[in-house]
């Protein structure tokens, strides 16, 4: 049963809270679970937390339509020219290239308009199928079969991240790796002041629980090899 644990507690902190107060109570966008409550309020949105995985997730009535979020996302100027975008990614890169077979296949998942990291694992000699919901979508892509997935700065945009893990992780060969980045929640107080979750199109966040949870859910190898960067394996048949 979806419930509330002390939510006046957790809303009286919070000044310039949406008027119309917590939302309704949703299952996990992650695991299903119904085990959900209050987690934070700040002067625009509601966040709820799932006490099976540890997201912390954005009520779905606060998320943006699909024409206001491509709309966030036309005005991002990624290129992959640019050298400090390239070393933030390098972050993923630089560890998943040393894991990489030569001439690997892979699929850059969320690769926006300016796709970057698909360019560098090309130029070490890999193969790059991209999908994008808003600018490289042929879902062909997503029938496929690959050595390796990347996913930068995509998960905290995902609606139903359950069903995308689920979806990717099917369409990775035995010893394959998923490669994620995004930032992790680290505690209440944090959230709070957190730029992060001040993104209108970021709408879930993880913790290093929740990947925890998630490796298990899928019988993955899990690994953080970088601030933000995590690692989920299959295992090799």
């Amino acid at each position: 049963m979806l419930h509330r644990k002390n939510s006046s507690n957790v809303v009286s902190p919070f000044i310039g809270a949406p008027s119309s107060g917590p939302a309704p109570l949703v299952p996990c966008p992650l695991c299903s679970g119904t085990e959900t409550r209050d987690y934070a309020l700040d002067k625009k949105r509601c966040y709820q937390i799932c006490d099976t995985c540890s997201l912390v997730f954005v009520s779905p009535k606060h998320h943006l339509s699909s024409l206001d979020e491509r709309a966030e996302y036309d005005h991002h100027e990624n290129n992959s020219e640019d050298i400090g975008y390239r070393r933030f990614l390098s972050r993923l890169s630089v560890p998943l290239l040393g894991r990489l077979k030569p001439g690997s296949s892979g699929l850059d998942f969320g690769c926006g308009p300016g796709p970057t990291l698909s360019v560098i694992l090309e130029e070490a000699g890999h193969k790059l199928a991209l999908y994008d919901k808003f600018y490289a979508t042929d879902a062909s892509v997503l029938a496929g079969s690959y050595d390796f997935i990347s996913a930068t700065e995509v998960v905290e945009h995902l609606s139903a991240p359950g069903n995308v893990f689920r979806q990717l992780w099917s369409l990775l060969a035995a010893g394959g790796t998923l490669a994620l980045m995004t930032k992790l929640v680290i505690n209440k107080e944090r959230f709070m002041t957190w730029h992060y979750k001040n993104d209108q199109t970021h709408i879930m966040f993880f913790s290093t629980t929740t990947f925890t949870w998630l490796a298990n859910d899928l019988g993955a190898t899990l690994e953080f090899v970088d601030n933000d960067v995590i690692f989920l394996t299959k295992t090799p048949i």
